[in-house]
């Protein structure tokens, strides 16, 4: 005798499994993601001069791309479909097209430089070179220096104002902070700061300028008005990354030598608070919102999330080995992490803090940009 086929039970099965399945397909999706659309982390290596191409989706690397010795500063062009960095030991800026996940240009502009940066039109990128003491322009349709000028020495990095009309360079050697009109590179201004400026954050509005000191253990604060130094704010240990709030009003310094996280009221130029967040907390990442900021710990293989509002720290989430840059996904549904010690990326799901997996890249990692195509 032929059993019955309970029909009813094998539908609600079958319902039941298709839900599951679209549940899974939802939570590993990007939200931000439309048919048609890429979404893809390019990590820089800087043990082989390679950048590793890992789609977002599928949760893998899709290719390992030769861009230069000593590959940093990665940044995702704000309107073109092209990731852009600099090789450091190779003394040029690289493009890569990503849509053919090649390198379309390598552009020399000078001795050691380490970072890049966009105007808010996306019409050139600004780089310091800090072995030759030189900041170039760069025209990015035809990928061509278009201006030159001089620095002071050593300079650490180029930053554009949010208004597009200056570029900001801390020189490390002289311990300055030149400015330059955007539009012709002419030198505005030169100003002292704390000694050894590298990183530099400017308000929302333009006015202001933060600048942490490596040699003092100081944040310098320059009116970019006025073209004067206001302040040197001390801190308990030496600056490692400068997060600001996207609304201007709080900057939160990360210290691995103080073991903690120093936040800075930038309308008052006081020291808001302190917090201790463990062992050597290095790189942040900010929610858009401003209410949660990631700290990675290189020390502890961790990522410690940090709610704001409150200043408290939440459950703090394992990753590889010496986790550094971290980077928050435009939907800000997936926040990534670079282990420079296990040659890794760590995804972690935001929703429920949790580790989803880990990536394997190339040797030593070092910098990470998001781009969505």
């Amino acid at each position: 005798m032929q059993p019955r086929v309970n029909y009813r039970l094998v539908f609600t099965s079958l319902a039941v499994l298709a839900g599951v399945v679209l549940q899974v397909a939802r939570e590993h999706r990007p939200s931000v993601l439309r048919p048609g659309l890429r979404l893809c982390a390019y990590v820089a290596n800087a043990g082989d001069g390679t950048v590793t191409v890992v789609d977002l989706v599928r949760l893998a690397a899709t290719a390992t791309i030769a861009v230069g010795p000593s590959p940093s500063g990665l940044r995702g062009h704000p309107f073109r479909s092209e990731i852009w960095g600099v090789s450091s030991e190779g003394g040029y800026v690289w493009v890569m097209d990503t849509a053919q996940a090649r390198v379309a240009a390598r552009i020399p502009v000078g001795a050691a430089p380490y970072a890049l940066d966009f105007s808010p039109d996306g019409s050139r990128a600004y780089v310091a070179a800090s072995g030759s003491s030189l900041l170039a322009a760069i025209d990015c349709r035809s990928r061509q220096v278009v201006a030159r000028t001089r620095t002071g020495r050593r300079p650490w990095l180029a930053r554009v104002t949010p208004d597009g009309k200056m570029v900001v360079v801390p020189n490390r050697d002289d311990s300055t902070l030149g400015l330059f009109d955007s539009a012709t590179l002419t030198p505005l201004a030169t100003i002292p700061v704390a000694t050894h400026p590298e990183q530099v954050v400017v308000l929302p509005d333009s006015s202001k300028a933060f600048v942490s000191a490596a040699g003092s253990k100081q944040v310098s604060v320059v009116d970019l008005r006025r073209r004067v130094l206001l302040a040197n704010l001390p801190m308990a240990g030496t600056p490692s990354d400068l997060v600001l709030k996207p609304d201007g009003g709080e900057l939160y310094v990360t210290s691995p030598e103080s073991h903690g996280l120093e936040i800075v009221n930038t309308w008052t130029h006081e020291m808001a608070e302190s917090m201790v967040l463990g062992s050597a907390p290095s790189r942040g990442a900010l929610t858009a919102n401003g209410e949660l900021l990631y700290v990675s710990d290189a020390a502890a293989g961790r990522v410690m999330p940090v709610e704001l509002r409150v200043r408290r720290m939440l459950r703090p989430i394992p990753v590889g080995q010496r986790p550094g840059v971290c980077r928050l996904d435009p939907g800000q549904g997936v926040l990534l992490v670079v282990n420079e010690g296990s040659n890794d990326l760590a995804v972690i799901r935001v929703r429920t803090q949790s580790l989803i997996t880990m990536i394997p890249v190339g040797p030593l990692p070092r910098d990470l940009a998001i781009k969505l195509f």
